[in-house]
């Protein structure tokens, strides 16, 4: 059964086939989505015009197993230019979402999330905000979120303590050691407030932390990109 039209983000494509290629798709209202297109002669130029990344796509398609048909698709007048910084953040957004949120699992507000940080890096210069918001809600999303506002043991962060963060367990009140949180930053990051260099530093430490197991030993390419561009 075709599916109705819906709006969708491309993240990744790749060769599948002589005639197919491969497209990892961000759907709304329903998540991610692997879809086999098919590139045969006048088609191949308006897919290699039109499935590009960031650009917002209206689609349909097919299927009942893994991989889904695409049918038809049009490019929605809600279009996202990036250059420079922002398109290397952009690049970092899609391999991250394309490569730690579940193919064919219904989560809903991925897209929205996406969609709401994508044009932020369309529009603001300060990106490692837009960047540390995005990673910190994807994980809530994604069920690996961590509260920030209170400790292990339900009582209130405490803005002159520290913490250490235990996986799977959450900051437990501590001394002055090695590897932990300033209470006064885990309650910025809550609020996401990143004025501050240490805010910054501490929320990319813990997203890192966070991140590791669902992107695994590999990396990131656009990570290593980003890196050698700077």
């Amino acid at each position: 059964m075709d599916s109705d039209f819906r709006q969708a983000y491309l993240l990744h494509r790749r060769p599948y086939s002589d005639s197919q290629i491969l497209l990892d798709v961000l759907v709304e209202g329903i998540g991610q989505i692997k879809m086999l297109a098919r590139v045969k002669g006048k088609q191949s130029l308006k897919h290699n015009a039109q499935l590009r990344p960031f650009s917002k796509l209206l689609l349909q398609y097919a299927g009942r197993y893994d991989f889904k048909y695409l049918n038809r698709f049009e490019p929605s007048d809600d279009q996202v230019n990036l250059v420079g910084t922002q398109l290397y953040c952009g690049l970092y957004l899609n391999e991250l979402t394309q490569k730690v949120v579940p193919v064919n699992e219904p989560l809903e507000q991925v897209y929205e999330l996406y969609r709401h940080h994508l044009a932020r890096l369309a529009k603001e210069i300060d990106v490692e905000p837009i960047l540390r918001s995005y990673e910190l809600q994807l994980l809530t999303e994604l069920g690996f979120g961590v509260e920030l506002e209170f400790d292990a043991e339900g009582e209130t962060i405490k803005p002159n303590k520290a913490y250490k963060f235990i996986a799977e367990y959450g900051f437990v009140a501590v001394g002055q050691e090695l590897d932990t949180f300033d209470g006064s930053v885990l309650l910025a990051m809550a609020q996401q407030v990143y004025e501050d260099i240490a805010v910054r530093r501490a929320a990319k430490q813990l997203t890192r932390k966070l991140m590791s197991p669902l992107i695994g030993k590999q990396g990131l390419k656009s990570r290593e990109l980003f890196i050698s561009k700077k």
